[in-house]
């Protein structure tokens, strides 16, 4: 029996330590679906979502969900440390190893607390072992906690750093596409500013934050979870306005680069792709392309783009091509909106909107 429990601590410290190093440490999508991270955030977010889904406001329905992606990291951190320390404890009292206390007075829980004391290395020293092997393990294990704390410490800047960084440019789109941010605006803005040429180096601007997505949430998903400084923004909405814009652009926007638009677009749709196979979250049916963008809708957008002096080619190929192009990236983003309770952004702004940066807790500029 005493066996049988040295091997499973030992393969729980090894599972531990290799699910930490894939999450932390291994720059890139992992596929395998077996993954005790994986596991934690399907069984923490489920029941998450169905309490978030009872709360009726929407700005305290945010803020709950705001709290998950900060709690799960520091949950996730826990389970790991219990999860090692445990492993420990099970080897050394498989291995009954000797401890500088008497016999009768040992138990499971004085190995633990052993552990416990070695892996956050805090040198008690009123329980050591006596055995050449029992201190032997101890030390490899106040190696691994030393280890452990410090990859945390630096986990911590780099993660919040990519954060930041995505912050940074859905902030700065908030003037330029409304609150929330929409493509039709976007274009209707740079054209009556007389900047529509500028749309090519926005693009390109944020055809680099799509890769710069791209490699950080697939080396940290757990940024997916992270909400945005606002209610009305999030890295999906944002992603999905540029994808918008793109997908005009290139069915023909005069005065902007359709190149750069197939760009942007490339990549855009790829981070939306890979992301949403972390999640395993399968693209919906290509007719839920019609409920962002009604008959109703594209014939207003036309009447903006005609009022602003915005002139998109439009034709019954002009039609085709845009819809062919949204069902390449709407059914994805679509089935990560429902996943991860971000709304997408609307493609025509509603009447009352206002920009973020327009509002304060005293009043709004109209």
């Amino acid at each position: 029996m005493r066996p049988l429990i040295a091997v499973a601590g030992v393969l729980v410290v090894l599972i531990i330590l290799w699910d930490a190093f894939e999450t932390v440490i291994l720059p890139r999508r992992v596929t395998r679906r077996i993954r005790l991270t994986r596991h934690f955030y399907m069984l923490s977010w489920f029941p998450w979502r169905v309490i978030a889904r009872r709360i009726r406001h929407p700005k305290r329905r945010e803020e709950y969900l705001s709290l998950f992606g900060p709690l799960s990291l520091l949950g996730l951190l826990g389970i790991w440390a219990t999860g090692l320390i445990t492993g420990y404890a099970m080897v050394q009292w498989a291995l009954h190893s000797r401890l500088s206390i008497p016999d009768q007075a040992v138990s499971f829980g004085t190995y633990l607390y052993l552990s416990g004391t070695t892996f956050f290395t805090l040198g008690y020293g009123d329980i050591t072992p006596v055995t050449p092997l029992g201190r032997a393990i101890e030390v490899i294990e106040a190696g691994n906690g030393f280890g452990f704390l410090a990859i945390v410490i630096g986990y911590f800047p780099v993660f919040y750093q990519s954060f930041s960084r995505r912050e940074a440019s859905i902030a700065l789109l908030d003037a330029r596409a409304g609150s929330p941010s929409s493509a039709t605006e976007l274009l209707r803005r740079h054209q009556a500013a007389g900047v529509l040429a500028d749309l090519t180096a926005l693009l390109s601007e944020w055809e680099h934050w799509s890769g710069e997505l791209l490699e950080s949430h697939l080396s940290y998903p757990l940024l997916c979870y992270f909400r945005s400084l606002h209610d009305n923004q999030s890295w999906l909405a944002a992603l999905t306005t540029l994808l918008d814009t793109c997908a005009l652009v290139i069915v023909g926007v005069d005065g902007a680069s359709q190149w750069q638009g197939r760009l942007t677009f490339a990549i855009s749709r790829h981070a939306v792709v890979d992301i949403a196979q972390i999640f395993s979250t399968a693209p919906r049916d290509v007719t839920c392309c019609s409920t962002r963008l009604t008959a109703n809708d594209l014939s207003r957008l036309h009447e903006i783009f005609a009022d602003s002096g915005v002139k998109l080619r439009w034709d019954s190929q002009a039609e085709a091509d845009l819809l062919k192009l949204r069902t390449m990236y709407e059914p994805y983003v679509i089935a990560l909106s429902e996943f991860l309770m971000m709304p997408l952004p609307p493609w025509i702004l509603p009447a009352d909107a206002i920009d973020n940066w327009k509002t304060s807790a005293w009043g709004r500029i109209q």
